[in-house]
């Protein structure tokens, strides 16, 4: 049932997209109607959409399905007229359609055709006879029109209110810039720590007092590259702003400039998952959260109070020990839930992909590799009919031996539209032997079974074969080989203790090590540990035991020894920490829509000067597809947040129009103007050559920035 209403409301969001984006080209091409109105160029058509009509009206005629040109045509030739001559009869000369593709627009005018220049008249009325200034006012009386209607679009947005995130920090990723940067003013402000901290307020960066984090994350990405960028922040307990000069480094999975920073979430469970409420009662355990219902803040970390958001309770989890946080939530009727979560053991994470262009997260301890397993298989999954059961451990996929989660994934992607032999370790519940189960799943085209992965760190130390490189998730980095590509030569490979000391899974593995290399770090020097290994063979029935000496780099000792703890659960399922803006009245909120147009369209001007940079690449791009899919992300947000993004997409439909390139109105518009300086219009020629130019450009242009929203879209 849930599945239905989530399927109803995505088209729902769909179809207000299509139709707001639909109202959008309808603004722009009213503005052309009308101005060719007021220059005297008779229109012959008004059309929203490309190709057939699906339905059209003309004064005289009336409405039609499919279009009246025939009609009307015939209608001439009886009274002797043609299209090229002033229509004297009461038929209007203009036929009003609605066409099949929903995305996008035009106004035909007579002897104005975009794909064919050398359709030319000569009537009194055409829009060759048509001063060049007025022809210019024509031409750009689309943008502005798009821009009158961005500005009206925020106006309203700001009178009324937006819920967005505030310019301040929330997670701070280890690996990004911001983490390590030093405040240049630190000393004099009394300030030990390095980097941006959760909770740190933005009230600065470049040249600009970001409003939202979205206003941060828009300068970040269009930054010039390899240049750092001055952020101003205030923080509680310091006098005066801190000043970081940060280079950005481009995300990982993104691909755009970032600082490795999130916006800060609050302390409330995110009242959205009540719409998945079957699905939050069944993982809310798992993450150990049970009886936590969405909606539910929490009051207390670890005997802390007054906790200011999501991120003290990451630090309530880091400064555990790995002992069990108790946290308590509280929901507005008063009720209370009190929890023990036991902390997560953090470990390393890497890219396995050796493709620079592709990110496939692992997750790792020096290259010692967990295997894949089930982490989930209810009974309404497509891998639970295809006979798998949560716990089950991946001992082959395909032709892999007990793989990680990426190396399992990317066979399983392998056999995609097909079969796939799989073997999994399944713990008999009557006698808790584990047996062996054989099975043959059907993948999806998309490359997926139907479950959901998960992989053997918290009850094992059974591991995968390590990558034969790893790359840390920084921008440049080498990729190289793991510390453990020469120790584990098996996939199967069991760890039974470390320096003498017993592990029995990933957490007693880490602290094993961290204990028996503590020495050697705080000297700064290598290690060599001893560890003994159970291979995946027997002999006469029993399993071969062997012992391994493992050499670490002093490199390898620091990251083992900073790696901490962290919550059972992904703190996303906190509420994102949001404000109202909102304009305190009328002026200001016109004031605010003139602010954010102008803002909008600078953006967009940087947006294309950093694609010939290549820090914004043609994969970050939206094409029609992209725009409908995140326009039902957004529209899922609130109408509010709808007539904003349409207002977003105005602006940018007004920039583009406009751009010095063939076929659209700039083009267009520097032609009018070579026309007026030289007393004569551009050759027919050339205008053809432009045109197929154009039409060149914008038609791969548009079936590259398709396939990365299809390519988008079914990859996430």
């Amino acid at each position: 049932m849930n599945s239905l209403l989530g399927l109803l409301g995505t088209a729902l969001d769909l179809a207000l997209v299509i139709v707001g984006f639909g109202l959008i080209v309808f603004v722009h091409e009213l503005g052309h109607f009308l101005a060719a109105r007021w220059a005297g160029i008779r229109v012959l058509a008004f059309a929203i959409g490309f190709g057939p009509a699906i339905v059209s009206y003309r004064k005289g005629l009336g409405w039609r399905r499919g279009s009246t040109e025939r009609e009307y045509t015939a209608s001439l030739r009886a009274s002797g007229e043609g299209l090229d001559r002033r229509d004297p009869s009461s038929l209007s000369p203009t036929e009003y359609r609605i066409n099949v593709l929903p995305f996008g627009g035009y106004v035909r005018m007579l002897g104005q055709e975009d794909l064919a220049p050398g359709a030319v008249s000569e009537a009194p009325d055409s829009y060759q006879n048509c001063p060049p200034t007025k022809r210019m006012v024509v031409i750009s009386a689309g943008v502005v029109m798009n821009l009158i209607a961005a500005m009206l679009a925020f106006m309203f947005v700001f009178m009324v209110g937006l819920e967005t995130e505030p310019a301040k920090v929330g997670r701070v990723w280890p690996e990004g810039p911001a983490a390590t940067v030093v405040a240049a003013n630190a000393a004099e402000l009394g300030v030990t720590d390095d980097g941006l901290r959760p909770g740190d307020r933005i009230v600065r960066i470049g040249d600009r007092e970001p409003r939202t984090f979205d206003d941060v994350v828009l300068a970040v990405a269009t930054a010039s590259p390899d240049r750092p960028v001055v952020v101003e922040v205030e923080r509680d307990g310091v006098a005066a702003p801190l000043r970081f000069a940060i280079t950005p480094e481009r995300g990982t999975l993104t691909g755009l400039l970032d600082l490795g920073i999130e916006p800060a979430r609050a302390l409330r469970i995110d009242p959205q998952l009540a719409r998945h409420a079957d699905a939050w009662a069944e993982v809310a355990p798992r993450i150990g959260l049970p009886g936590v219902e969405p909606g539910m803040r929490l009051v207390s970390a670890g005997g802390r109070s007054g906790l200011a958001g999501a991120a003290d309770a990451e630090l309530a989890f880091r400064d555990s020990g790995g002992e069990a946080v108790p946290l308590v939530f509280e929901s507005d009727d008063g009720r209370r839930v009190e929890v023990s979560a036991a902390p997560r053991t953090e470990l390393m994470t890497s890219d396995a992909n050796p493709d620079p262009k592709v990110v496939t997260p692992l997750t790792h301890l020096l290259g010692l590799t967990p295997v894949m397993k089930v982490g989930s298989a209810s009974e309404g999954d497509r891998g639970y009919a295809e006979g798998l059961r949560e716990g089950d451990v991946f001992a082959r996929v395909g032709t892999l031996e007990f793989p990680s989660i990426a190396a399992g994934r990317a066979e399983i992607q392998r056999h995609a539209g097909r079969t796939v032999p799989v073997v999994v370790l399944r713990k008999n519940p009557g006698t808790g032997e584990v047996e062996r189960v054989a099975l043959e799943p059907s993948v999806s085209r998309a490359g997926t079974i139907g479950f959901g992965a998960d992989d053997t760190a918290r009850e094992s130390t059974l591991l995968a074969l390590p990558p034969e490189s790893l790359t840390d998730l920084r921008r440049d980095a080498v990729p190289a080989a793991p510390p453990a590509a020469g120790l584990i030569t098996r996939p199967g490979t069991r760890v039974l203790s470390v320096g003498g000391a017993p592990v029995a899974d990933f957490t007693q593995l880490r602290e094993a090590l961290r204990v028996a290399t503590g020495d050697a770090q705080l000297r700064g020097e290598p290690a060599t540990v001893s560890l003994e290994l159970e291979l995946p063979v027997e002999r006469a029935g029993v399993p071969v035991v062997r012992t391994a000496e493992w050499t670490l780099t002093g490199a390898d000792l620091a990251a083992l020894h900073a790696l901490s703890w962290r919550p059972p659960f992904d703190v996303a399922v906190f509420e994102l920490e949001s404000f109202r803006r909102r304009a305190t009245g009328p002026i200001n909120a016109v004031t605010e829509g003139v602010r954010e147009t102008h803002r909008m369209m600078m953006m967009t001007y940087l947006t294309i000067a950093r694609l010939f940079q290549g820090t914004v690449k043609v994969e970050h791009l939206r094409g029609p597809v992209g725009i409908a899919d995140l326009g039902t992300r957004i529209a899922d947000r609130g109408i509010i947040w709808l007539i904003f993004f349409l207002g977003l997409i105005s602006v940018n439909l007004a920039v583009i129009n406009f751009l010095p390139l063939p076929i659209v109105d700039g083009g267009q518009f520097l032609m009018l103007v070579y026309e007026q300086v030289r007393g004569r219009p551009v050759p027919i020629p050339v205008q053809n050559a432009v045109t197929m130019a154009g039409l060149l450009l914008i038609g791969t242009v548009f079936l590259v920035v398709t396939f990365h929203d299809v390519a988008r879209l079914f990859g996430r």
